[in-house]
């Protein structure tokens, strides 16, 4: 097989085979997420074709933000049942039919089917636990920074596509912009099949970081649970700690204060102001360049320092910048200084989130129950996506959204301290 003969062949070389693993994931995640981000580009020009008001789209938008968050512990229990390789190719084949049914789509129902229900799915079943997955079964050293790049991946891959979808919505028409992230994904998926490998003994390696297995030494397989159940039984076994609803909660705030606000809405919010879609479209990409450097940063100061402190800085600066966003003037100077801030620490909660939960829960459950967690954020991301859509209709304004946003990205900060220290002892661990 050729995932074999290319993991001995880098191996003489010294190289890892978890690397090209981490960079199929990669792909996967960046493609996948793309998907999820393409809709803020899309209310205006489905409201001028159809005449759905910006609560109407909205709707559809939310569905499919609690689906990607809602499936992602199912997602790890069938990641264990099934394998990664089959998990990942049957959602990107659910997302690229919802994006090709969507070019047909001429009624609110049919948004609600191809965009929140079928991508919703498919997106979800990639969502953030795959990269906690891979990274915790390929590497023992430099998990963080691993990570840190795959979660980078997600969050970028959701604002790269929007510029280039903003131009071709502007010259050629919406159906149009879904081409590029069409192609993208069938890529994506043809590299999962020929590449993508379940655990590091496929290939006859340890993780990256551990002794080589003795020759001949073949791991005893684990026997596969039913994925519901699995999914349960951890649920059930978390939830009885406090640390659970803590990080539950801040990962609410986090989707609150991302996806659903700023990558849904942040570009009609600049149009309100007097900011053509592109240009808006392009300050999201701005954030999602100096996404990469804190996400990847975020995941190597994770690896030495209290995760609590971290996410500490992350969400007070995250809500100073959403609290000055109405007021910076929406000029090249106040959107580039909201861009850098806001950028850097995008999404960078997650690295230090995934290490609190592979503290508390262990290494074998941390999956699913980061999975549960990342449920949150995307509840929090769908309350945000109706809740702002519902103010911009009623209201004629997004500001009260943004600015109920930073409040609660404070009191995030705040919280975080209330997670017990003695799960900070094992912190250096991974360095």
């Amino acid at each position: 097989m050729l995932a074999e003969a290319l993991a001995q062949r880098l191996a003489r070389r010294g190289v890892h085979y978890g690397w090209t693993i981490a960079a199929v994931t990669f792909l996967t995640m960046l493609t996948t997420a793309g998907a999820v981000g393409l809709p803020g580009a899309f209310i205006i020009p489905l409201s001028k074709e159809f005449g759905w008001d910006a609560a109407q789209i909205s709707g559809p938008l939310a569905v499919r933000l609690v689906l990607f968050g809602l499936m992602a512990p199912f997602a790890a229990a069938m990641i264990e049942r099934f394998g990664v390789r089959k998990v990942v190719v049957s959602a990107i084949s659910l997302i690229v039919a919802g994006l090709l049914l969507a070019l047909t789509m001429n009624s609110i129902w049919q948004l609600f089917l191809y965009w929140g229900i079928v991508i919703g799915i498919g997106t979800g079943l990639t969502a953030m636990v795959f990269a906690a997955i891979v990274s915790n079964r390929w590497f023992n050293a430099r998990r963080g920074l691993v990570l840190g790049m795959l979660t980078a991946a997600n969050s970028t891959g959701q604002l790269v596509f929007l510029p280039l979808a903003a131009w071709l919505i502007d010259h050629v028409g919406w159906r149009a912009a879904l081409a590029p992230s069409i192609g993208a994904l069938i890529l994506a998926g043809l590299m999962v099949l020929l590449l993508m490998r379940d655990r590091p003994s496929d290939v006859g390696l340890a993780p990256y970081g551990d002794p080589p297995p003795a020759p001949g030494h073949i791991p005893p397989p684990s026997g596969p649970a039913p994925a519901l159940g699995r999914a349960f039984s951890v649920l059930a076994e978390c939830s009885k700690s406090g640390a659970f609803w803590i990080l539950f909660f801040t990962f609410y705030v986090c989707g609150l204060s991302t996806n659903g606000l700023v990558q849904t809405h942040f570009i009609s919010l600049c149009v309100d102001f007097g900011l053509p879609a592109v240009a808006a479209a392009s300050t999201l990409a701005m954030m999602g360049v100096f996404d990469i450097a804190g996400t990847i940063g975020s995941g190597w100061l994770s690896d030495r320092y209290d995760s609590r402190a971290l996410l500490f800085w992350y969400y007070g600066l995250r809500g100073l910048s959403l609290l000055y966003l109405p007021y910076s003037g929406f000029t090249l100077y106040g959107l580039s200084l909201f861009s850098v801030f806001y950028g850097l620490d995008w999404i960078a909660t997650v690295p230090p989130t995934v290490r609190l939960a592979t503290q508390t829960f262990g290494k074998e459950k941390a999956g699913i129950a980061f999975g549960w967690i990342f449920a949150a954020h995307q509840l929090g991301a769908a309350t945000a996506a109706f809740g702002a859509g519902f103010t911009r209709t009623e209201w004629s304004t997004y500001v009260p959204a943004f600015l109920a946003a930073g409040a609660a990205c404070l009191l995030a900060s705040a919280s975080v301290w209330l997670i017990g220290a003695r799960r900070q002892q094992a912190a250096p661990a991974a360095a």
